[in-house]
């Protein structure tokens, strides 16, 4: 019996079942990854999405809220060829629309031909095409969430591993991954997380080793206040940053970046070192990139498949960011180092 409908942009109809009920609408995305689908669903990036997932069945491992990024699950909806009981429940619970018994061979395929797109769903008794098609209608795309900084920040500082030995970093809440607090905490670092709308001030105040730029989800233009900051404290403090991190100091020393075609989302894109033609494979979850670095930023690493900009680094003003997650949960972890190059330049 169909009972769930998932809406693309060009009002083509998808059936499925339902097993999460509800509405739902976002930008519908791909991810390649096998596992990790607690960690995806519960990553900050995905916000004001749908997340398809490739990988057939999803839940063969069950659910366990130790491998959760954050406090919730952040994708509008979720599709998926088919849901384990386990992650079904779960997403029920939280109020978030699921649909299974889709060809998402399919469903890729035509993000992959045409670009990531609109989306709209209906699941549940009271489906329907129609009630689809609405949603469909009034989804926005990803850069008109001027507000997504918000819908995913802390709403005040945090203070994680107080008596630290190691560096202090301020941690810029874009839509931070709970694991990139914890690949620093392991390292005996003091994490303060402030809100992606932190003032210099409120650096200044803690006077940090490093200022760290987080993840998140959305058009990084659109994060301006975060760029602000970027642009008054460089060349005062050390600087880093993942993913949108990468993007908005990219944009606020003069670069530019632009929205890619469906972007990198999965546990298996290869970035090659251009310093040490050194190849490891990385974790990824972005739809934008750097278009121009810009005068003031090298470009040392790159992505194996399109070329694009995978690291950004400037020496002399002790900047280093990467596109993909060094954090990496649930793997790889072939470059869990960078907290390591990012705390060796804080003491430096």
């Amino acid at each position: 019996m169909t009972d769930a409908y998932v809406a693309l942009e060009g009002e083509r109809v998808i059936e499925g079942r339902c097993r999460a009920p509800g509405t739902a609408r976002g930008e519908i995305v791909f991810t390649t990854a096998y596992t990790g689908y607690e960690e995806s669903l519960t990553d900050p990036s995905y916000e004001e999405q749908v997340l398809t997932f490739s990988y057939p069945l999803i839940g063969n491992y069950g659910v366990r809220e130790e491998r959760f990024e954050s406090d919730r699950v952040h994708p509008r909806a979720s599709v998926a060829r088919e849901f384990t009981d386990d992650v079904a429940e779960w997403l029920a619970s939280e109020g978030v629309p699921a649909v299974d018994h889709v060809d998402t061979r399919d469903v890729v395929t035509e993000i992959r031909d045409e670009g990531a797109m609109k989306c709209g769903i209906s699941a549940g008794p009271d489906a329907s095409e129609e009630e689809a098609l609405e949603q469909l209608a009034q989804c926005k795309h990803m850069s008109d969430h001027t507000d997504i900084g918000a819908q995913v920040s802390v709403d005040e500082h945090e203070l994680h591993n107080a008596e630290g030995e190691g560096p202090s970093v301020a941690l810029i809440d874009c839509g931070a991954k709970g694991s990139i607090v914890e690949s620093l905490v392991e390292r005996d670092a003091t994490v303060h997380v402030l809100p992606y709308d932190a003032t210099p001030g409120d650096v200044e105040e803690l006077d940090p080793d490093v200022l760290f730029i987080s993840n998140g989800p959305g058009d990084p233009v659109n994060f301006e206040q975060t760029g602000e900051l970027v642009e008054q404290k460089v060349g005062e403090v050390p600087l880093a940053g993942i993913c949108l991190g990468q993007q908005v100091v990219a944009n606020a020393l003069g670069g530019d970046t632009e929205k890619m075609e469906f972007g990198h989302r999965g546990v298996n894109q290869p970035v090659r070192d251009l310093r040490t033609d050194r190849v490891v494979m990385t974790t990824q979850n972005h739809g934008y990139t750097v278009a121009d670095p810009g005068e003031k930023l090298e470009v040392t690493q790159i992505n194996v498949n399109d070329d694009t900009p995978e690291g950004l680094e400037n020496d002399d003003l002790d900047i280093i960011t990467r596109q993909y997650h060094p954090e990496a949960n649930p793997g790889p972890n072939d470059s869990k180092n960078f907290f390591d190059d990012v705390l060796a330049m804080a003491e430096e």
